[in-house]
C-alpha cells in the first residue's frame, strides 16, 4: 500500500518524522490531505470560526446536562427545609445518611464509567444515563419513608456517577491542552449556578403543596427528574461524540480539528496526542499505580467535602439566621452566582497564564478565611457578616475544582490512562461527600461547627499537596531538560522505538508537565 511522509508532533516524544501508510495516517482521517498541509490549510481567523463553531455545540450542551444533574442531586438540601423530614419522619442523623449514601455508589463506579465510554459512543452512554437519573429523581418524589428514600439516593449515584467525568473526558479530545480549563470552567459553573437555580425552583415549587394530595418537596423531586427523562430522547441526537464523526463539521473542519489537538504545545516541545487509542488493561493499570493520580485526589476531597456540605446546609445555615424558609432559598441565590464568576475567571486566567496549582493554592485560601470567619463569629449575634463569609467560602471551594481536574487532565498520557485516571481522581475525591453529608451536624445548626472545622482542615491539607505536587512535576521536568541538554534529543530519541515513546505516555523524556 502506498505510504505517504508527514511530520506530526507526539506528545510523548517531539516532533518527529515518520513513514505510515494510508490507512494508519495517525491524525489524518481522509487520504486525500497529509497532515502537515492540512495544518497549514486553515489560517488563524478560520481556525478560530471552527473552534467557536464547538462552543456553541458542545460546550453549552454540556453545561447545561451538568446543571441538571447538580439540581438533581443537591435538591435534597431545599426538600429538607419544605418539609420532607416531617412527611417521612426523619432525624438529623437519618437525613445526613441520605445526604451521604449518595456518593458510595457515585464514587465506585466513575472508573467504570468512563471504560464504559471509551467502548460506546458518548451519546449512547449518556443518553443513557440521564434517563436513568430523571426516571430515580421521580420516583424520589413518591416515597413514603426513609428507606425509601435511601433506596432511591443509592440508584441516584449509580446513574449520575458516570456523567462528570465522562463531560471532562470529552472536553480533552476536543481541545488542546491550555484550552480546556476554560471550557470546563463553563461546564463546572453549572455547579454553582445549580445552588442559585435550585433555591429559584424550590421557591417556586414549594408553593405547590397540596396539589394532587402531593406536598411541595414531593414536587421538587417529580418535576426536577421528569425534565431530564424527556430531554435524553433528544439528547442521543446531539451529543457529538468526537471530532472525527461530529456531523455538525464539514469534513475539512473535522480533519483540522483532528489535527490541532493532535498538534498542540506541551510546554516544551510541540508534541503530539492521540485521543484514539483503545482502551487496555495495561494503561488502566497504569493509571492505578500513577502516583500524581493519588496525589491530587487531597485537593479534590477539600472541595468536595466542603462543597456538598455546604450546597446541602447552606439553606439552613441561612434560615437560621432568623429568616423564613422562602427567603433562605432566595438569599443562597447570590452566593452561587458569585460562585460561578468566580470558577469562570479562575478557569479563564489558568488557561491564559498556563498553570494550575497557584490557582488551587489561592483558592482553597479564600475558602480558608471563610471557614475560619464562619467558626469565629458568634451566631446569630452577626447574621449580615456571618452571610458575608459564606461568600467567600462558595468561591473558595467552587472555582478550583477545574483547576484541579486539568491538571491531571495535562499530566496523564496517554488518553486511555488519561481518561481512567481522571475518573480516579474524581471519584475517590468525591468521597468527600460522604464525610461532607456527616460532618454538618444537624444538632451543631447553624454553627456546624464539626463541619465547619473539618473542611478547614481539608483545605489546609490541599493547599499543602499542590504545592508538593508544583515541586515535584517542576523537578521531573528540569531533570528532563538537563537529559537532553547533556545527551541531545537525537540520541535520547535513538534509545526507543516510536511506538515505545508512543506508550511511555507522560513517563516519556519528551513529555513535560504542566504545572
Amino acid at each position: 500500500m502506498a505510504k505517504k511522509h508527514v511530520t506530526v508532533e507526539h506528545l510523548e516524544y517531539g516532533r518527529q518524522d515518520l513513514d505510515v501508510e494510508d490507512k494508519e495516517t495517525l491524525r489524518t482521517m481522509s487520504n486525500e490531505i497529509p497532515a502537515d498541509q492540512l495544518a497549514a490549510k486553515f489560517e488563524q481567523a478560520e481556525a478560530r470560526r471552527i473552534v467557536r463553531k464547538v462552543d456553541l455545540r458542545l460546550v453549552p450542551l454540556l453545561a447545561f446536562l451538568f446543571l441538571i444533574v447538580q439540581i438533581d442531586r443537591t435538591n435534597i438540601g431545599n426538600a429538607n427545609i419544605a418539609g420532607m423530614p416531617q412527611d417521612l419522619h426523619l432525624t438529623g442523623p437519618q437525613f445526613n445518611l441520605a445526604v451521604s449514601i449518595f456518593f458510595v455508589p457515585y464514587a465506585l463506579l466513575e472508573v467504570p464509567s468512563n471504560i464504559v465510554l471509551k467502548m460506546l459512543r458518548p451519546s449512547i452512554w449518556i443518553s443513557i444515563l440521564c434517563f436513568s437519573w430523571g426516571t430515580v429523581m421521580t420516583l424520589m418524589g413518591i416515597v413514603s419513608n426513609r428507606q425509601g428514600l435511601y433506596i432511591c439516593r443509592v440508584f441516584l449515584g449509580v446513574f449520575e456517577s458516570g456523567f462528570f467525568p465522562a463531560a471532562m473526558y470529552l472536553l480533552t479530545i476536543w481541545y488542546q491542552r491550555y484550552e480546556v480549563q476554560r471550557r470546563m470552567s463553563v461546564v463546572f459553573s453549572s455547579a454553582a449556578l445549580a445552588g442559585a437555580f435550585s433555591g429559584l425552583l424550590a421557591y417556586g415549587i414549594e408553593h405547590m403543596e397540596g396539589i394532587a394530595g402531593f406536598g411541595g418537596w414531593r414536587w421538587i423531586f417529580i418535576l426536577e427528574g421528569l425534565f431530564p427523562v424527556a430531554f435524553s430522547f433528544f439528547l442521543y441526537f446531539i451529543l457529538p461524540d468526537s471530532p472525527q464523526t461530529a456531523s455538525f463539521l464539514t469534513k475539512p473542519e473535522r480533519e483540522f480539528l483532528v489535527n490541532r489537538v493532535a498538534l498542540q504545545n506541551s510546554g516544551y516541545h510541540n508534541t503530539y496526542v492521540t485521543n484514539t487509542d483503545k482502551i487496555q488493561w495495561r494503561y488502566i493499570k497504569a493509571a492505578f499505580l500513577e502516583w500524581k493520580t493519588w496525589a491530587s485526589i487531597i485537593p479534590d476531597l477539600a472541595s468536595t467535602t466542603g462543597v456538598y456540605g455546604f450546597t446541602a446546609t447552606v439553606p439552613t445555615v441561612i434560615q437560621q439566621l432568623g429568616y423564613t424558609s422562602t427567603n433562605a432559598q432566595l438569599m443562597t441565590i447570590p452566593i452561587y452566582l458569585v460562585a460561578t464568576i468566580a470558577t469562570l475567571l479562575v478557569g479563564w486566567l489558568s488557561d491564559r497564564l498556563k498553570q494550575r496549582t497557584p490557582f488551587i493554592m489561592g483558592c482553597l485560601s479564600i475558602a480558608v478565611i471563610g471557614f475560619v470567619a464562619e467558626l469565629a463569629i458568634p451566631h446569630p449575634k452577626f447574621p449580615g457578616v456571618t452571610y458575608f463569609f459564606l461568600f467567600f467560602i462558595a468561591v473558595g471551594l467552587f472555582s478550583p475544582v477545574t483547576s484541579i481536574i486539568t491538571l491531571t487532565a495535562n499530566n496523564v498520557a496517554p488518553s486511555s490512562k488519561r481518561a481512567v485516571g481522571m475518573a480516579i481522581m474524581l471519584s475517590l475525591g468525591n468521597l468527600g461527600g460522604v464525610c461532607g453529608g456527616n460532618i454538618y451536624l444537624a444538632h451543631q445548626k447553624p454553627k456546624y461547627q464539626t463541619g465547619f472545622a473539618v473542611s478547614l482542615g481539608f483545605c489546609v491539607a490541599g493547599i499543602i499537596m499542590a504545592a508538593v505536587l508544583r515541586v515535584a512535576y517542576r523537578r521531573e521536568n528540569e531533570k528532563r531538560d538537563e537529559l537532553l541538554a547533556r545527551e541531545g534529543e537525537e540520541r535520547v530519541r535513538a534509545w526507543y522505538t516510536d511506538q515505545e515513546l508512543l506508550e511511555m505516555g507522560d513517563r516519556s523524556p519528551f513529555f513535560r508537565y504542566t504545572l
